[in-house]
């Protein structure tokens, strides 16, 4: 079966608040994936990460799945082979963007699919869409470093419950372990992470969002100490900026502020952020 274009794998549509969203489409194999939808997807958050009307991306599924996991097409090609990523890009690949990403859960959302929700920071599940790990009823071990990040969003017995079971779990209680921060009847679910977004859009600082974003990520594998000089360095980075500026004065003047688009080339985590951050510890007041 052919995958399509790449423009057609993954839909985009941007709306007048900066909000972009994607929808996986490969909806007669409820968007199961595959390295064409992979590279349409990445190339797709590529573009929105360099594109300034994008503030704020939202990810869903085409059709009545978001994505049950590899195809089981592929499953059954790959059963007996060595594993061969040659050329692709890490899947935690999402985390390197500079904008905000909502998933919107629509549906079966499994192996992969779940990795890739996970990845994004705020979750909306529809009511009635079934997440899982699945690995283990796959004969496979935590994938994609599922491991890693499962842990540290659920708790180690939650995380182990759901890599040794496989076993489904519906959107309640995906809700009461904390897999998402939201559940919505289906019918309004995309609306939902949309309106969420734009809030985000209209706002909220564009390098705001990049930097927190950031540093929240690279947080959890540091302690406190560094943490504390990374929000130093980033302190000091924000003020007298335009944002800062701006924060203030829509603040006190009542209004919607009117944030810059993020620049292109602008850098979340600067390179020498941890030296600037120790000298303003140091010489602070």
């Amino acid at each position: 079966m052919s995958d399509g274009t790449m423009d057609d794998l993954v839909l985009r549509d941007l709306d007048g608040d900066g909000v972009l969203t994607l929808t996986l489409n490969r909806p007669e194999r409820r968007n199961a994936w595959t390295p064409a939808l992979e590279e349409a997807y990445f190339t797709a958050l590529d573009e929105a990460a360099t594109d300034g009307a994008v503030r704020v991306i939202v990810v869903t599924g085409a059709g009545r799945a978001f994505c049950p996991g590899v195809d089981a097409e592929r499953l059954s090609a790959l059963a007996g082979r060595p594993l061969d990523l040659t050329g692709r890009r890490p899947h935690h690949h999402p985390w390197s963007l500079p904008k905000p990403m909502v998933a919107a859960i629509n549906g079966a959302c499994a192996g992969v699919g779940l990795i890739q929700a996970l990845l994004c920071d705020v979750r909306f599940v529809a009511r009635g869409a079934r997440l899982a790990t699945s690995f283990a009823r796959r004969g496979l071990p935590a994938e994609r470093g599922i491991s890693w990040l499962l842990p540290r969003l659920i708790g180690v017995e939650n995380a182990l419950d759901l890599l040794l079971s496989g076993r489904t779990v519906p959107a309640d209680e995906a809700l009461r372990l904390g897999l998402v921060s939201r559940v919505a009847e289906s019918g309004e679910l995309l609306s939902a992470a949309q309106e969420y977004a734009r809030d985000l859009a209209r706002n909220c600082s564009p390098r705001s969002m990049a930097v927190i974003r950031h540093q929240v990520l690279a947080d959890l594998d540091t302690g406190f100490g560094a943490a504390f000089d990374r929000s130093l360095a980033a302190m000091e980075r924000f003020a007298g900026q335009p944002d800062f500026d701006e924060g203030v004065a829509s603040f006190v003047e009542r209004r919607a502020p009117a944030f810059e688009a993020l620049p292109k080339d602008f850098e979340a985590l600067p390179k020498n952020h941890d030296s600037a951050a120790a000298a303003t510890r140091d010489g602070g007041a």
